[in-house]
């Protein structure tokens, strides 16, 4: 008898060693985002969910023609890509199927193999730079303070991007409070409606854009990912505000106080405004 309890719970621990090793493996294979509580959602999908299908209907009956942004439209300077980018709108496809997106309102050029604050300074091109080496219009995502994340779009120049800093919420205000909320006590719900994408992590929660979801995505392409023309504000006059970089001071005075920030003049979604520069701008005119 007690060698019958002992074959058994021989055979119940080895059960629990294999059940426990075959979940790390899927862990390791598939790792799920905290800002998204409905199973293993980061993998890359080699086809498209019913649910999913559904939002990009309704994203096209919503636009009529595609004024999705081409190839050619980032291959052009980064500097120049920051600006052109500013008006645009950017779509998030959730695997749930649900659309979000928003007005890019705020960017920051970063010149590739030149720039001391960009990651591919000096020809870096292993490891995360590797999507800065891409296609223009390759999502760029990284870690930072390894728990928040950051959006780069690459551009022309080799190893060269955009930060996307904050964008205006236009559509998908809910998901953006939950996603959002994911590490606060009132969960999302006391956020105004203008702090949800004001700053380049705060965009990236809001939108679930993780590094194991959305890097190296081909925004040319993605059925979950892009940017169009906004048509409703082509005609709409912005005034761009060209800033410093925020966050570069350890890379030395030459490229800190670079130019390289453009964000648009008046809107409530700007993470970090430049009052010096508005006031040298509005005195200009």
């Amino acid at each position: 008898m007690a060698a019958r309890r002992t074959r058994e719970a021989t055979k119940r621990k080895n059960n629990d060693k294999i059940e426990l090793e075959t979940s790390v493996e899927i862990k390791e294979e598939c790792t799920e985002s905290i800002y998204f509580k409905m199973g293993c959602n980061n993998t890359l999908h080699t086809h498209l969910s019913k649910k999913t299908k559904l939002g990009l209907k309704q994203v096209g009956k919503a636009n009529g023609s595609s004024t999705r942004l081409d190839r050619s439209f980032y291959d052009q300077p980064a500097e120049d890509l920051a600006k052109n980018l500013l008006g645009k709108l950017l779509y998030r496809v959730l695997d749930n199927g649900e659309v979000s997106f928003g007005r890019i309102v705020e960017t920051e050029a970063y010149l590739g193999e030149v720039d001391k604050a960009c990651h591919s300074y000096g020809g870096r091109r292993i490891g995360r730079c590797e999507p800065l080496y891409m296609a223009p219009g390759t999502a760029y995502v990284y870690v930072i303070y390894g728990m928040y994340h950051c959006l780069n779009v690459s551009s022309q120049e080799p190893g060269a991007c955009v930060l996307i800093r904050a964008l205006e919420p236009l559509q998908g205000f809910d998901s953006m409070k939950s996603f959002r909320g994911v590490r606060r006590r009132d969960a999302g719900s006391k956020l105004k409606d203008h702090e949800l994408c004001n700053g380049p992590s705060k965009l990236c929660q809001a939108l679930d854009i993780e590094k194991a979801n959305l890097n190296k995505e081909d925004m040319t392409t993605s059925n979950r990912f892009w940017i169009e023309d906004d048509k409703e504000s082509c005609s709409r006059d912005m005034t761009i505000v060209t800033s410093a970089r925020i966050g570069i001071d350890s890379y030395g005075p030459e490229w800190a106080l670079k130019p390289l920030r453009f964000y648009s003049l008046g809107n409530k979604c700007v993470s970090v405004r430049d009052k010096k520069s508005e006031a040298e701008l509005s005195h200009s005119a």
